[in-house]
């Protein structure tokens, strides 16, 4: 009866479980969890929470940096911010791509190298073991010839006995080995463990780290030549034209700031590497210093030694290169950077990938860059709306990049010990809690501008403005979320080349929306693009995990086993 229920279960079809084995039912997985604080969650949780205080201490700081140069009047405020809006978007189109590449290759070969030691350890171990069993096999032979002897010795004690000795003697050596392998194994362990001590006090050899900040260190330095060579041109295009008041102290900062460059984007390269370890705290330390050494120096250069907007730059430089100086000392205990050859370094692997990150950096800053020319054609009020309500869009995607900087960190060490079952877990909890994330930040961020946009400004148009805008910034959280989440579990994945191209893709029809809803609808068009923009962002993420593609075959072939049983 029980054998005919079970035949019927199997031929009647796909079961409710079967059904929710198809990829894109993942998400839905153990959604009871996300809040579980067991070990995946935990691990979640430490490497995420530092993580988004280290993205944040940085628009903080330099909130307080540009409330210090606002009493050196409007015109030097107004040039500084010029100076920045260039000196970032330069180091946006190198930092992304070294970072994200870095955490994730690091991340891997860490893992491989940590599984090589331990297999390496274990045959270590077994030739421990075989070497003190060959000397008791010894033992175990003359002791049976002992018992031969005797044995023969006795033979006229009968044929039974005879019989029942060369029974004893033909089961006597397997026991006895038996026995004694036993013992060798739990003796192994005491050998094995002060090797294993001996090889945690050593620097480890990764390639990776050692790439990054080479390329960290040359990408800098060219920044650092080309803004300094092309600063007047580059102000120009801004607008600051030679005859502006503006350009003098555009000028001076951008160029001071400048010499930071390498600073810059040698101790984002080391934080990669420390994110590819797992250890965000360690970033976080390194950059609350630095951010606070700025906020010191900032009232002594530019107020005490009267050095106005230059003070500002030398300030920032200077803590800049107190973060890499630490993260440098940090990162030397634990790895060597110089690496046994030069045929070790993976600069064709780099690059290979950068170009491709880059390409998608690209397609990101043209649809945000071409919003905001639009939103500038519609006049000061609208520009000034919108330019308030974008950087809250985006600044509220800080918690949501820590997420995605712990789902990057994880996977890449999960794909490389090929354990599915954790990438997938990993995956999906820290997508769920994306989700969660962005319902709560869509509730702050709507109140937090129904009632505090007074404090960006003044202006009732401007106010009128932004109040249009807050159903977009606040609705789009939970996509936002997602789609910053998505980024690192693709990043962690090492699916770099589906990230790039979807980007492309998602960047063309954006644009296409951006022009057509501009005309239709104006500001609110604007942000209905913005909107489907960050929708297809989330979809392509949804897409290439939910049909169980690309790195995520193994989802579907799950589901195929299972249906075979």
């Amino acid at each position: 009866m029980a054998a005919a229920d079970d035949s019927a279960e199997m031929i009647s079809g796909p079961t409710v479980g079967n059904f929710m084995r198809i990829p894109i039912f993942v998400f839905f997985k153990d959604l009871r969890s996300v809040f579980k604080r067991d070990e995946l969650g935990m691990e979640i949780l430490r490497i995420a929470f530092p993580a988004a205080l280290a993205l944040a201490a940085d628009p903080v700081a330099s909130l307080i940096d540009t409330a210090f140069i606002g009493h050196l009047g409007a015109v030097e405020m107004a040039a500084v911010g010029v100076s920045i809006a260039i000196f970032n978007q330069a180091s946006k189109v190198t930092i992304f791509p070294l970072v994200s590449i870095t955490t994730s290759f690091v991340a891997e070969e860490e893992t491989l190298k940590r599984m090589s030691e331990k297999l390496q350890q274990q045959e270590d171990e077994e030739d421990d073991v075989a070497k003190p069993c060959n000397k008791a096999g010894k033992e175990i032979t003359k002791a049976a010839i002992l018992d031969e002897t005797s044995m023969i010795e006795n033979l006229d004690k009968g044929s039974m006995t005879l019989a029942k000795d060369e029974a004893k003697l033909d089961e006597a050596p397997n026991d006895e080995l038996k026995t004694t392998s036993c013992k060798c194994v739990d003796e192994a362990p005491i050998v094995s463990t002060n090797k294993g001590k001996t090889k945690k006090n050593e620097r480890r050899h990764i390639p990776s780290a050692s790439t990054a900040l080479i390329l960290g260190g040359v990408l800098g330095l060219i920044q650092t030549l080309i803004l300094i060579f092309l600063a007047k041109p580059l102000l120009s295009v801004m607008g600051v034209k030679s005859g502006s008041r503006m350009l003098a102290p555009a000028l001076k900062y951008l160029i001071i700031r400048s010499l930071g460059a390498p600073a810059v984007l040698l101790s984002l390269a080391m934080q990669g590497v420390f994110r590819g370890f797992k250890d965000t705290k360690t970033p976080l330390y390194a950059t609350v210093a630095g951010d606070l050494t700025n906020i010191i120096l900032d009232p002594i250069l530019i107020f005490a030694c009267r050095l106005g907007v230059s003070g500002a730059a030398i300030s920032h430089v200077l803590s800049q290169y107190l973060i890499s100086l630490i993260l440098l000392c940090k990162l030397m205990k634990q790895i060597d950077l110089m690496p046994p050859s030069l045929n070790d370094l993976q600069f064709s692997k780099f690059l290979k990938n950068g170009f491709l990150l880059l390409t998608r950096v690209i397609a990101v800053t043209i649809c945000v860059t071409l919003a905001a020319s639009l939103a500038a054609r519609l006049g000061a009020t609208s520009m000034a709306a919108f330019q308030v309500c974008l950087q809250v869009w985006m600044t509220s995607s800080l918690l949501a990049d820590g997420l995605a900087v712990a789902g990057q960190a994880i996977l890449a060490c999960a794909f490389a010990e090929k354990d599915y079952r954790k990438a997938t877990a990993a995956a999906v909890r820290v997508l769920q809690m994306g989700f969660v994330l962005g319902l709560g930040l869509a509730i702050f961020v709507g109140l937090g501008l129904e009632f505090g946009s007074g404090i960006f400004s003044k202006d009732k148009n401007v106010i009128r403005m932004i109040a249009i805008g807050i159903p977009f910034v606040a609705a789009t959280q939970p996509i936002n979320s997602l789609a910053f989440v998505f980024d690192g579990v693709n990043f962690g994945a090492s699916d770099f080349a589906y990230s790039a191209y979807s980007m492309v893709v998602v960047s063309i029809a954006s644009i296409g929306s951006l022009f057509v809803l501009f005309k239709i609808k104006g500001f609110v068009g604007i942000w209905f693009a913005l909107t489907i923009y960050m929708f297809l962002r989330t979809f392509a993420g949804i897409w290439r995990m939910g049909t169980g593609t690309g790195p995520w075959r193994f989802l579907r072939s799950r589901r195929s086993s299972t249906s075979i049983v």
